[in-house]
């Protein structure tokens, strides 16, 4: 098999990155050793320094909601050109903590920025690049923020507003339902429920792959 990108998604609190560690071991399972992790924003040290800025602001500058869009996709740019497709050509399988459905969910849906802008930037930067598969792990906003709460300060994007996070899931679940390369994953479960799901999906789809 030549080299596929997996992304997993989902809200704060959504268990992430033990679903990539699960992913990673489903595919070493499958004999899928050589693989490539991402994050986004970051992967890049143009990206992780937008990261920064993304994260958690600079010098009390307030950051416009399309600044902060721009930075995202420069920061995804970075990581795309820089990182995923060597890796692809390479038959290398890459693993991303998030990619471009955060921006739609995050800056469409929460920021409820211009969906003709957002359409016509995302064809300019990436045209037809996208995931070969997009495990979207779903949760109620007020559940996965008490969890994120338990790992620390919040961040800058952390800290919105329910409300916020209320229109971002939506947003995920509608562009799901659209999308047949991304499959919904009901988080609000347990880790070992939520693991079984991850594994019967994904094998099922490496099935599909040979």
């Amino acid at each position: 098999m030549t080299g596929k990108f997996i992304v997993i998604e989902g809200l704060e609190g959504a268990g992430k990155t033990t679903a990539i560690n699960t992913v990673a071991r489903i595919l070493n399972q499958h004999n899928i050793d050589d693989l490539q992790f991402t994050r986004e924003p970051g992967g890049t040290p143009i990206a992780e320094a937008l990261r920064h800025i993304i994260k958690n602001g600079l010098d009390n500058e307030p950051l416009t909601d399309k600044a902060e869009l721009l930075m995202l996709y420069a920061a995804r740019i970075q990581l795309i050109d820089n990182v995923i497709k060597p890796a692809l050509k390479a038959g290398k399988w890459v693993i991303g903590d998030r990619h471009d459905l955060s921006t739609q969910a995050y800056q469409g849906g929460g920021r409820q920025l211009d969906k003709t802008f957002m359409v016509t930037l995302k064809e300019q930067v990436l045209g037809n690049f996208k995931p070969d598969l997009t495990l979207y792990l779903d949760i109620d906003p007020e559940i996965g923020l008490m969890r994120a709460r338990t790992r620390g300060e919040l961040d800058r994007i952390e800290q919105q507003s329910l409300p916020f996070f209320e229109r971002v899931r939506q947003c995920y679940l509608e562009i799901a339902k659209q999308d047949r390369t991304i499959i919904t994953i009901d988080a609000g479960k347990s880790i070992d429920d939520v693991t079984k799901q991850i594994e019967q999906i994904l094998t099922k789809w490496l099935t599909k792959q040979v």
